[in-house]
């Protein structure tokens, strides 16, 4: 996989669109909408095959994405804040919803991520970017245990599960009205 140079500049996500893929158990792209393909700037054939990872960007903590697998791998759903890389080296924010897909007898065969973008931009300059930015410092120093220790800390101190802590900066009270 070529190494893309990250650049400075967002592309927006459109506010009514959600760019959705599907993987299988080992994050393997098996289906990407056009909407996915047209704001990471892969053709459908570029990604199907590729490792989902093709679109992480560096500036992302690795405890995130431990957080994530650790989740859907015990069925479980869960949403997160992503950065992620188009293939020019933009970037691009969003709320990822990650779910397990299940065969007939309940083994999971796949997962399905239904992007959407950030509905309030104070929530990743405020909150988002300075603990993701902390976490990849931390896991600098000690590894993705420390980042990890460091993200169960910051939790405990907020009183919160990490779905409650989602929850809670990405939904203000006037939007649950």
């Amino acid at each position: 996989m070529q190494k893309i140079d990250p650049k400075p500049i967002e592309i927006p996500v459109p506010p009514d669109r959600f760019l959705v893929s599907k993987t299988d158990t080992k994050g393997i792209i098996t289906y990407a909408n056009p909407v996915f393909c047209k704001i990471a700037g892969y053709s459908e054939e570029e990604l199907i095959g590729k490792p989902h990872n093709i679109v992480r960007h560096p500036d992302m903590p690795r405890t995130v994405f431990k957080l994530l697998w650790d989740t859907i791998q015990r069925g479980e759903e869960i949403f997160a804040y992503v950065k992620n890389l188009a293939k020019d080296g933009r970037y691009y924010w969003v709320l990822a919803h990650v779910t397990p897909n299940f065969d007939k007898n309940g083994k999971i065969i796949g997962y399905t991520s239904d992007r959407r973008p950030v509905l309030h931009r104070e929530v990743l300059t405020e909150i988002i970017e300075p603990l993701y930015k902390e976490l990849r410092e931390e896991e600098s120093r000690g590894g993705l245990e420390a980042g990890e220790k460091l993200l169960m800390k910051k939790l405990e101190s907020m009183g919160k599960s990490y779905e409650e802590f989602i929850f809670t900066v990405t939904f203000k009270k006037e939007d649950l009205e």
